[in-house]
């Protein structure tokens, strides 16, 4: 399975393609989609909707993680890093994607085996897990194959979880 993750910005994207393979993790590609400053609003979520739709066509996953926006405290902050999200998920829908939302909380404990866990903590299991040479930068794109890695972690759980309901 080729998973996505996504952690949502309107300045910087992050996004980290993976593939699970049995228990296995595969980095895949990662990177980031990056806006200029000072560009009207619309272009800057134009550019990162034409930029999700061009990785979900070239690298084709399977499913799409994404983490949920909470409530911060600058507002306008909040509303634009929404409305990244909503063009990028529209994206990740227009291509047929399942997507599945995760909190900064369910990542950590999927990631790290711990809620609070610091942003270094993450990152260094992400290296860890992924067996990278070092931590991808800039943090957004760790945070985005944190994502993914929770998503393969949390789809194996549903998966058993289903077969088990239909026995």
């Amino acid at each position: 399975m080729r998973i996505l993750g996504i952690d949502p910005g309107i300045a910087i994207v992050g996004f980290g393609f993976i593939d699970k393979i049995g228990s296995k993790l595969v980095p895949v590609q990662y990177g980031s989609i990056q806006t200029e400053a000072h560009t009207d609003p619309g272009i800057r979520l134009k550019d990162v909707y034409d930029a999700t739709v061009q990785l979900i066509e070239k690298y084709k996953p399977d499913a799409m993680s994404i983490e949920k926006l909470f409530f911060n405290r600058n507002v306008t902050t909040a509303f634009t890093v929404g409305q990244a999200r909503g063009v990028m998920i529209l994206a990740g829908v227009q291509a047929g994607l399942p997507i599945a939302e995760y909190t900064p909380l369910q990542v950590k404990q999927a990631v790290v085996g711990y809620g609070n866990a610091e942003k270094r903590q993450v990152q260094e299991m992400v290296k860890i897990l992924l067996k990278l040479s070092q931590i991808p930068k800039p943090d957004d794109v760790a945070d985005a194959l944190a994502i993914a890695i929770c998503h393969a972690h949390s789809s194996a759980l549903q998966s058993r979880i289903n077969e088990v309901r239909k026995r």
